[in-house]
Order: structure tokens, then sequence, then C-alpha cells
């Protein structure tokens, strides 16, 4: 088992930054593939962001490329997501998924094994 707590989700200005942290405890978290999803009302769950478990590879929504960078310390058992430039469109709840399935599968809910309860990123315009 993996249990996944994300801080960090607020009330931010359109064009200002958040930094999301997800904290994992449990089974060794440098095993995992780790995930970022956001859910708004009334939507689907969204692929933001994935990370392998060395973080040597990325991959990114074209929603939020170029805007938003993620990155871990396997020291820490921590995934980071740090946003920019915030849109009217990004909010959502952000939740961090750990997972252990091939590259190919990392943008699917799917792949992932365990999730974080989630935070809420709210944008002002």
């Amino acid at each position: 088992q993996v249990q996944l707590v994300e801080f960090g989700g607020g009330l931010v200005q359109a064009g200002g930054s958040l930094r999301l942290s997800c904290a994992a405890s449990g089974r060794t978290f440098g095993n995992y593939a780790m995930g970022w999803f956001r859910q708004a009302p009334g939507k689907e769950r969204e692929f933001v962001a994935a990370i392998s478990w060395s973080g040597s590879r990325t991959y990114y929504a074209d929603s939020v490329k170029g805007r938003f960078t993620i990155s871990r310390d396997n020291a820490k058992s921590t995934v980071y997501l740090q946003m920019n430039s915030l849109k009217p469109e990004d909010p959502a709840v952000y939740s961090c998924a750990a997972g252990g399935g091939p590259p190919t599968t990392w943008r699917l809910p799917s792949a992932y094994d365990y999730w974080g309860q989630g935070t809420q990123v709210t944008v002002s315009s």
C-alpha cells in the first residue's frame, strides 16, 4: 500500500503560481511512476503530468505544457507540481497518483494504483 497526501492548493490570481506537493508513505516511493490529474466540477478526470520513477522522463498534457513542471524527490518521497501562469481554465481538484505500468499508459487514470484525496486549486480572474 502507498498512502498519498497532497498539499499546496489554494486561491491564486490568474497569471500567478502555486506549487503542489504530494507526500507518499508506505511502499518504496521510488518504485512508482507518479502522475498528477485534475477534475473540475461536471468534467471527467484529466491527465496533467507524469514522471518516471527516476525523474528522467516527464510527460505533460498539451494544455499545461510550458506552464507546469512535475518533479520528484525520492529521498523525501515527494512529488511536486509547479504551476505557473495559471489560467481561469485551470481550477480543479488536483490529485496525485502512483502507478507501475509502462510509460505509454501514464496518461490514463487506470495506470495508477494509488490516489491521494486531492487538493483544490482556484484561480480568480
